[in-house]
This record gives C-alpha cells, structure tokens and sequence, in this order.
C-alpha cells in the first residue's frame, strides 16, 4: 500500500482525532481537580473520594458501552443515508443508558454498607456513602453525554464535544472551591459539596450537547428526540446486544489495573505511590490513542456501511500507524522526563521524596513498553466496533486481563522474584495478548469478508 493512498486517510483520521483526545485530556482534568480540591479539604474525605470515584467509574465503564458502540453505527448508517437508522440507534443508546443509570443506583445509595463489607473504616465509608448519594444522579447525564459526543462526533463535529468538555473544567473547578470549602456566600458541604460541582457540571454538559444535537446544521435533519418515547424493541435489542460486551470489556480492563493496585499495596505505601504515579501518567498518555481508536471506529463503520473494502484496509492501517507514532513519542518523553515529571506529584521537603521518584523511574521504564501494546489493543477495538463485532473480542480481553494479565503479574512479583516490576509485566503481558488476540480477529475477518448488517430498521 502505498502512502500516496494512505496520506489521506492519516489526515482524516488525525483531523477527526485530535478533538476527542482533547476532550478526553479535559475529562480527566475535571476528575483531576475533584480529587486535588478534597485533598486541601481532608485526608479522610480524599481517600473516601479516591474509592467512590472509583467505584462510580466502574458502574460507569459498565454502562458506557451503550454510547461508544453506537458510534459505529451511526457513522454506518449515515454512509447508507439512513436518518432513521441513526435517530432510533441514538434514542435507544439514551434509553438504555437511563435504564443503567436506574439499576446503580441502589448500588450507589447504600454504598456504605459495601465499603464497609469491603474493610474501610466507617469514617471514610460513610464520606464515600455522602459522595455517592449525591454523584448517583449524575449517572444518567454523563452516560447520556458520551451518547450525544457519539452522535456529535460520527456527524463530524468533535469540535462541540471538545468545546463542551474543556468548558466544564472551570465551571467545575468554581463550583468545587464554593461548594468543598463554603466559599462565595455557598455553604461548606465539604464530600457532597466537590459531589454536587460534579453534578452540576455534567447536567450542564449534557445541556448543551443537547442543544448542539438539535441546533447544529448537520443534526437538525436528525430529529433526535421526536418521538422520543416510542419503543422500538427491535433497536433496542440489538443496541443491548452490541453495547453491553462493550461495557464488559472496559470492566475487565479497569478490572485487571484495579488488581494490581490492590497486589502493588502489599508492597507498601512507597511503592504504591509510585505505582500510582507512573499508572496515572500511563492513564494520561492512553487518553491519545483512545481518541484515535474513536475516530478509527467512525472511519472504519462509514467504510462498513458502503461496503468499501479496501478503505477500510486503509483506515485500519492510518490508526495504526498514527497509534505507533504516538506511542514512540510518549515512550521517548517516559525514558528521558521520568524523574523530573515524578517530582511535579511530591513533596520536595518530604524525606522520603527521592526514594518515591527512584522508584518511579523504575517502574516508568515498563509504562513506557506497554504504550505500544495499549496503543494496539485499544485500535483493533475500534476497529472492531466499526464492523459491530463486540461480543467476541469481549471474550478475547477478558481471557487476555484476566487470565493472563492478572495472574501473570501475580506470578512474576510474587512467586518469581520481581517484585514490583513483575505486577507490570503482568499488565504488559496482558494488554500484549488482547493487542494480538484482537488484531487477528480483525483481519481475519476482513480477509473473510466483514458483511454489514444493519442494528436499525
């Protein structure tokens, strides 16, 4: 394939990319400032916030792949012309994102009796309890939200979604100094108070992806929410059917990261803060590739849809080769930066500093190495997702976390002698066996012939 055929499709992709990677940084920076802001607050109410946070984004990766799985469908269903395949796919991804966001909330609600069955210390269960009982509402606006930046970005218009993110993270940083600490005449409500910033922010969100769905030029023709309340089984199920393996997989993967923070424990408050370091820089440097992975399921679903094989040869092809490109980079910044950016986390007063950045660089080296295969994994996803194929890869990545990933670095740091960098190289042998168990499942599917059906009639 020459790059004269591929140049276009590297700047397609990266066009449609890089306002979702954006928008991805600018929701993480909003959880960054949730946690920060409670940490001046308390160190009790920071680690109730560090679990709840946790916790709600479980129940939300869960249902999230309502959202995410119909944005190939949408891109689909538009390279057929099809207004009403992409108005009921879109409507049933918002009901079943409601629908979610009813089952949790008990789940939320009650949280503290499960904090508590979990060994936390009743002061910090019932700060997660305060925490959750107010962030329980806003599982349905942020669920919603990534529907309608699905919607939003399969239109060609990740610009709004952008917009609206990087938008949020004032409001919610305001918001968090009135509401934590009792600020501009609010009351101090301290846990419920960075909870309710939360809330309002992403109710506000939602509003204004709402508007921008129903106002832009190129949603208009859509008339998202006109019959807004008709059933439609039919949708229904096979939105059901594509997005719940969705939302399973990205279980598994927090999952598997989940286990190793709680193995990485066992070694001690030092290490597991740099653990938690260097994963959070990891966290920081996926949110590029997973935008790319977005703006791949778009391409690769639109191609689907014309039934334009060699194009989406093509747009797998730009993915992954743009994945590569900024996974060379990141590495490149994690093997000569490592020390310098561990200190921006710590305390250069505090003695136990240089031992925490020490161990930092160490275990930054192995971040560095998994890039390409998280980089990998997360683009044969998207890939996959464009051609609708959700329910075996869902079985691929859980055989890949969980019973490689997981035990492999149990193995390696408890029973081979690595200690630490073994719970790594587990994570590194896990992402490594999705990347290829899921990238042969997708070219051999194109080899086969991928044959588009329709989730909407």
């Amino acid at each position: 394939m020459s790059f004269k055929n591929l140049a276009p499709h590297l700047t397609a992709t990266l066009g449609l990319a890089l306002p979702l990677i954006g928008s991805h940084l600018a929701r993480q920076a909003i959880g960054v400032t949730d946690t920060v802001m409670v940490g001046w607050y308390g160190v009790d109410p920071l680690a109730a916030v560090v679990l709840a946070t946790s916790s709600f984004f479980i129940l939300y990766m869960l249902g999230s792949g309502y959202g995410i799985g119909v944005m190939g469908v949408i891109a689909t269903a538009l390279a057929r012309g099809d207004r009403t395949e992409v108005r009921r796919a879109t409507r049933m991804a918002l009901w079943l994102s409601t629908v979610h966001a009813v089952l949790v909330l008990p789940l939320m609600w009650w949280s503290g009796a499960i904090l508590l069955a979990l060994g936390q210390r009743p002061e910090v269960a019932a700060y997660g309890q305060e925490y959750l009982r107010v962030m329980c509402w806003a599982m349905a606006p942020t669920l919603w939200g990534l529907t309608l930046n699905s919607f939003l970005a399969a239109l060609g218009r990740p610009n709004m979604v952008l917009l609206v993110t990087v938008a949020g993270i004032p409001v919610n940083m305001a918001l968090n100094y009135a509401l934590i600490f009792g600020h501009y005449g609010m009351p101090e409500l301290g846990v419920a108070g960075s909870a309710l910033a939360s809330l309002i922010t992403n109710i506000g969100q939602m509003g204004l992806l709402i508007y921008f769905a129903t106002t832009l030029p190129e949603a208009r023709p859509f008339q998202l929410f006109r019959r807004f309340w008709n059933p439609d089984p039919e949708t229904l199920r096979a939105v059901f059917l594509l997005g719940l393996p969705i939302g399973l997989t990205m279980v598994a993967e927090v999952g598997m990261f989940t286990g190793t923070n709680v193995m990485m424990g066992w070694f001690g408050s030092d290490v597991l803060a740099a653990h938690g370091i260097a994963l959070q820089l990891g966290s920081i440097a996926f949110m590029i590739p997973l935008g790319l992975s977005n703006a791949v399921t778009i391409r690769v679903g639109g191609f689907y849809g014309e039934g334009a094989r060699s194009e989406i040869r093509r747009a797998g092809y730009a993915g992954i080769l743009l994945s590569i490109f900024f996974s060379l980079v990141t590495i490149t910044i994690f093997l000569t930066l490592s020390r310098q950016i561990a200190a921006l986390y710590l305390d250069a007063s505090d003695p136990r500093t240089p031992a925490i950045i020490a161990l930092v660089a160490g275990l930054i080296i192995y971040a560095a190495a998994f890039q390409l295969a998280d980089g990998m994994q997360v683009i044969a996803l998207g890939m996959l997702r464009g051609v609708q194929d959700t329910r075996i890869p869902m079985v691929l990545a859980i055989v890949s976390y969980w019973l490689i990933g997981l035990p492999s670095g149990w193995f390696l740091s408890m029973r081979a002698g690595f200690g630490p960098p073994g719970l790594w190289l587990g994570l590194l042998a896990g992402l490594s066996c999705a990347a290829v168990l899921l990238m042969v499942r997708f070219w051999r599917g194109f080899a086969r012939g991928w044959t588009p059906g329709a989730v909407a009639r």
